[in-house]
């Protein structure tokens, strides 16, 4: 093999402080980073046409002390009223700490905060530490009209924590964490919002120990952002974990909730089914905090048995074999796997380059039995449950696979290295974007016989753009469809350049006939497109429930869930400048 002079760029190795503009858009923990290997960035030197000296030196990185003044609008007295219900202590008015939980983690929160733009923050962050205070407090803010937002732990990428009326942000994340009730014969366990994905699957997997279980358990819930997000966040966003296959959605996993709104307290039924009218706990997940604040969740739990995952990965001649065996893997009735994630031909080309495949001697031998560049396509995944079960999908799985002439490369441990790095591959996004370089996503819900359209219409738009990388890949199926989870790269720093490809996207996706998310959500950032796909009727329905929770419209305004649009907003250019 060929030895790689591929030259890397001078990656930060260095945290920034806490009270840095860096600090506030950096992914995960301060102290974390994953670079881009040396495949990744021989291709983006390839693509966008860089030499050595565009990787040379970072330009706004960000390091830079955070030092915008943005003065609290909210009247003392309001304030005061606040320091009574949950103390002083848990009120902050500094304009770092409005900021962190007014921008999540979108690209565009990004742009804004390497350009010092601080826009759209709440008055006062409150820390509620009960749900007396948090009854209160709606009480207070209903009669008074002061705008509500909801943060849990800031993960968002649709701009669904952005106080664009002001007002106050309540951070669930620093009090409402707490384990409430556990149920060993029923399944279950009811926490607060404010927890994370961690906190909940150490407290499961160590059940015996920490709950006093029988045995181990998991809630089987593990989006990308599991690392730094909070089960609140999942419910109201209607969010997928990479184990969706197998464990479901969230809106599967939960059997009850408890919202505080401006009308008062509501608990769903909590049984696992019942024909009692329409499902109250689909109409409040999803919701995003348009129609009150969720103050706790019971959570369907299954058994933990790690030694039994088995995993696979093959590699497809083309895309339509590789749909056409991944749907008839979900529609056989055997079973189904945990993960279950096909990338289409260009993302399965750079993976093969950051695998360092690309070029090897090994890629000459799968050219050579006709597995070609930007053709093939790349399936892995695996397996969940008792032994005898995960033996029995994964069996069924390699004799579909092998129908379809994919090329078996278990052995070769590629699902082992995707998990090893699956929820620390986000921190790549800062060093791109420190030489420039953008990496976003975008993801649709799509039926079977829509994946085909979908996937060129929107690929089309993104290739109309010269030198941008359009990666595609399933990662949530069904026996009637599955997501498609776009990401694209493209050399550019201008918010307005980033916002007309990102809104064009939306366009495509919208125009092809997909669902505008599959699980990351609306925001205020799809919010203009919601109801062109749903139709008016349904979004009547959901304009009929905000009037009834929210009659004064306080909770999470500003657009999100399409509700309370103005005209910029309207005309799909929320945010350009």
């Amino acid at each position: 093999m060929k030895q790689d002079k591929t030259i890397l760029p001078p990656w930060t190795e260095e945290s920034p402080k806490p009270d840095s503009f860096r600090s506030l858009f950096k992914w995960g923990n301060l102290s974390g980073f994953k670079h881009p290997n040396k495949g990744m960035v021989a291709l983006l030197k390839e693509v966008f046409q860089l030499d050595e000296a565009d990787l040379t030196h970072p330009r706004n990185s960000g390091f830079e002390k955070f030092d915008i003044e943005i003065p609290s609008k909210i009247p003392a007295e309001h304030q005061r009223a606040f320091e009574e219900i949950v103390g002083s202590e848990n009120i902050q008015t500094d304009t770092y700490s409005r900021t962190q939980v007014s921008y999540g983690h979108g690209m565009i929160d990004a742009l804004r905060l390497r350009n010092h733009i601080v826009e759209n923050i709440p008055d006062l962050v409150i820390s509620p530490r009960s749900d007396e205070d948090i009854e209160c407090i709606l009480v207070y803010c209903d009669q008074n009209r002061i705008p509500i937002n909801i943060f849990g732990a800031g993960s968002t990428v649709t701009r669904g924590t952005e106080a664009k009326n002001g007002g106050i942000s309540l951070n669930l994340s620093k009090h409402m964490n707490k384990v409430l009730a556990f149920c060993e014969t029923n399944q279950t366990i009811t926490v607060q919002p404010g927890m994370t994905g961690p906190q909940l699957e150490e407290i499961l997997n160590h059940a015996p120990q920490t709950l006093n279980a029988r045995m181990r358990y998991t809630c089987g819930h593990f989006p990308q952002s599991f690392m730094h997000s909070s089960v609140g966040g999942w419910v109201v966003t209607r969010g997928a974990g990479q184990n969706s296959t197998y464990y479901g959605k969230i809106e599967d996993l939960v059997l009850q909730q408890t919202y505080i709104t401006p009308r008062g307290k509501l608990t769903t039924p909590g049984y696992a089914r019942c024909a009692t009218g329409p499902d109250f706990n689909q109409i409040m997940i999803g919701s995003e905090g348009c129609f009150g604040v969720l103050t706790a969740v019971t959570l369907k739990l299954h058994r933990y048995n790690p030694e039994n995952i088995t995993r696979f990965s093959y590699l497809f001649h083309n895309w339509e074999d590789a749909q056409a065996a991944v749907r008839e893997i979900m529609q056989s009735e055997f079973g189904f796997p945990s993960v279950l994630r096909l990338s289409d031909p260009e993302e399965s080309d750079v993976a093969m380059r950051m695998y360092h495949i690309h070029g090897s001697p090994a890629d000459s031998v799968l050219k050579a039995m006709n597995y070609l560049p930007m053709l093939r396509c790349l399936l892995i995944g695996s397996c969940d449950g008792q032994h005898s079960f995960t033996r029995l999908v994964n069996r069924k799985i390699r004799q579909i696979a092998a129908r379809y002439h994919a090329f078996p490369l278990t052995p070769f441990q590629v699902t082992q290295r995707w998990e090893k790095t699956r929820f620390t591959d986000p921190y790549m996004r800062e060093d791109l974007m420190d030489f420039g370089i953008l990496i976003d996503t975008l993801e649709c819900a799509v039926t079977w016989d829509q994946l085909s359209e979908v996937h060129q219409k929107v690929r089309s738009f993104v290739k109309s753009r010269p030198q941008t990388i359009c990666m595609t890949h399933l990662s949530h199926s069904y026996p009637q469809g599955t997501n498609l989870y776009f990401i694209f790269i493209a050399h550019m720093t201008d918010i307005n350049e980033y916002l007309k490809l990102q809104y064009g996207v939306l366009q495509a996706i919208q125009e092809s006939g997909a669902a505008m998310s599959h699980h990351h959500g609306i925001g205020k950032q799809t919010g203009p497109w919601l109801e062109g796909q749903i139709g008016k009727a349904n979004m009547d329905v959901l304009r009929t429930l905000k009037k009834h929770f929210d009659p004064n419209n306080i909770m999470n305004p500003g657009g999100t869930l399409g509700l309370d649009l103005d005209q910029e907003q309207k005309e799909k250019r929320w945010g350009m400048r």
